[in-house]
């Protein structure tokens, strides 16, 4: 969604590398490639207006004279305002006291509210609330169908005594305010804490729909109201929101269709202008495709900063702990890694989604923005059909796997000769690797891994200990040491919150082992 501004900026801030000093015609040059970006980006011109004056207020200020490296100040005011203008600081949902907590949805047509009712009740569900969803969509033709089949695909029920239309041709029947009103007593009878309704998608200057919108509103009484928005439909956005806040009064705003190659004006323009924050943001069309959205971090992409705490907690989300010890059991027993072992650690990072949204949220993914766009995360597929087409014994022995075994497996995953003989190459040097870890409790520079004891040698110089307690204190040190589980990120543990992943000092043609 952003890679243009991103990409824009980035280029901006590389001309204020390396000088000692800012002269104001530097900062005049910088804001205007800011404005220039944010025009281009489809962001509302006064939001423009008021981000670009408050940078170079501030660019132009004593903070940035006295710096020791201005340039690097001045990007850490575009990444304030950023976060500013996107909210500030990330909001949560306010529950009720008592009974179920009750969220409206609102939005124009299309805008994807009733895909987005499905991602909120399994989000919902994963935090151990119990949710229920209610359909008042009573006019879009299967609206209530699609509700129900995202219900089942969540693991939620949905409430849903009226069946809407079928085709456009049919007259809508049915009032959506009973239902709503019904739907919320239902929930509190059977003692759900969370009730999702979705009612029907309106234009902004349909003065009839904005009423019945107002009417549910009055008959619930939700503790929230979310404005679901397109996040592909530039300036617009504003004067949609503000019709909206007029006609329903929203407390929040959802963006949806995150994942679109649209500028991404609408994210940077609807909280600034109306006042109220974006809570979440829908990124793909699977119901996982879901996330809260934290102005910081979302600003630190636009940047092209990374965003390695999202990162971290899908993968706390989504990693099998199970798996996750079992393979660190290996590796305090010293195991082989086998193709098994590479196949399952492969379906835990599957779990996490797609790979090269995760790839997009490391620092400098802009770097390798084209290298980034042609990566195919099919390759993940064909690597298992590869590995699955092997006997137990290949698995576990891929050194027997000779030319006609080869043609064999080649055949049965459908992939060339010379493509099963890259991915054996790469699962080599993993191998390698991982042997280089489980013996040295980690690899020099890694996180986890420890560098060689100094004063050891070929020659095995024998150790003197003064003091026979301290001799025993480092024996049992040693002894614990072995018996630690290797940390990092490859087992889904012990991954540090201010983890830099600048400092891993990863070897050159490591993008090689990763299939690029």
């Amino acid at each position: 969604m952003f890679n243009s501004l991103s990409d824009r900026l980035t280029a901006t801030f590389k001309n204020l590398r390396g000088k000692g000093r800012l002269t104001e015609a530097d900062v005049d040059g910088t804001v205007r490639e800011i404005r220039r970006a944010l025009l281009d980006a489809d962001v509302a011109v006064p939001v423009v207006r008021e981000f670009t004056a408050a940078v170079k207020e501030r660019a132009l200020g004593a903070d940035v004279s006295q710096a020791l490296n201005p340039g690097q100040q001045v990007v850490k005011i575009v990444n304030e305002e950023l976060v500013t203008i996107l909210g500030g600081e990330t909001r949560r949902i306010t529950m009720a006291k008592y009974g179920p907590t009750v969220i409206m949805l609102a939005g124009l047509q299309g805008a994807g509210k009733t895909t987005l009712a499905g991602k909120l009740a399994k989000h919902f569900k994963s935090q151990g609330h119990t949710p229920l969803l209610v359909a008042c969509d009573l006019q879009r033709p299967n609206a209530v169908k699609q509700l129900q089949i995202n219900g089942e695909r969540a693991g939620v029920p949905v409430y849903a005594p009226h069946p809407g239309v079928s085709s456009e041709f049919e007259e809508a029947t049915g009032d959506p305010v009973v239902v709503a009103r019904n739907g919320v007593s239902e929930a509190r009878q059977k003692q759900f804490d969370i009730v999702i309704v979705d009612t029907a998608g309106r234009l902004g200057v349909d003065a009839e729909l904005m009423k019945q919108a107002r009417d549910i509103r009055e008959a619930i009484n939700p503790q929230e109201v979310f404005f679901v928005i397109d996040a592909m439909i530039g300036q617009d956005a504003v004067n949609t929101a503000l019709a909206f806040q007029e006609g329903v009064d929203f407390t929040g705003v959802v963006l949806s269709k995150l994942d679109g190659d649209a500028r991404g004006g609408a994210a940077l323009s609807v909280a600034s202008v109306t006042g109220k924050p974006v809570m979440f943001a829908s990124t793909g069309e699977n119901l996982d495709d879901f996330e809260v959205f934290h102005p910081d971090r979302m600003a630190s992409r636009i940047l092209d900063m990374g965003d390695i705490l999202t990162l971290i907690e899908q993968a706390e989300r989504s990693w099998d702990k199970g798996e996750a010890e079992r393979m660190a059991q290996k590796f305090v027993d010293q195991e082989d890694f086998t193709l098994d072992d590479f196949l399952a650690q492969m379906q835990q990072i599957k779990k996490m989604g797609s790979l090269k949204k995760m790839l997009g949220m490391m620092p400098g993914a802009a770097i390798s923005r084209q290298q980034l766009e042609q990566f195919d995360d099919r390759q993940m597929d064909r690597i298992e059909a590869m590995i699955r087409s092997m006997t137990p014994h290949e698995r576990v022995a891929p050194k027997i796997i000779n030319g006609s075994r080869r043609a064999r497996i080649a055949k049965g995953s459908g992939v060339s000769v010379s493509e099963l003989n890259q991915m054996l190459v790469r699962f080599g040097e993993a191998q390698k690797m991982m042997k280089k870890l489980a013996q040295g409790g980690g690899m020099p520079g890694m996180p986890g891994g420890r560098r060689p004891a100094k004063g050891t040698s070929n020659n095995k110089k024998k150790q003197k200990f003064g003091n026979p307690a301290k001799a025993a204190q480092a024996a049992q040190e040693a002894a614990n040491r072995k018996t630690q589980a290797p940390t990092g990120a490859a087992f889904g543990q012990g991954i540090p919150k201010d983890f830099d992943p600048s400092s891993m000092n990863l070897p050159k043609g490591f993008d090689k082992f990763l299939g690029k």
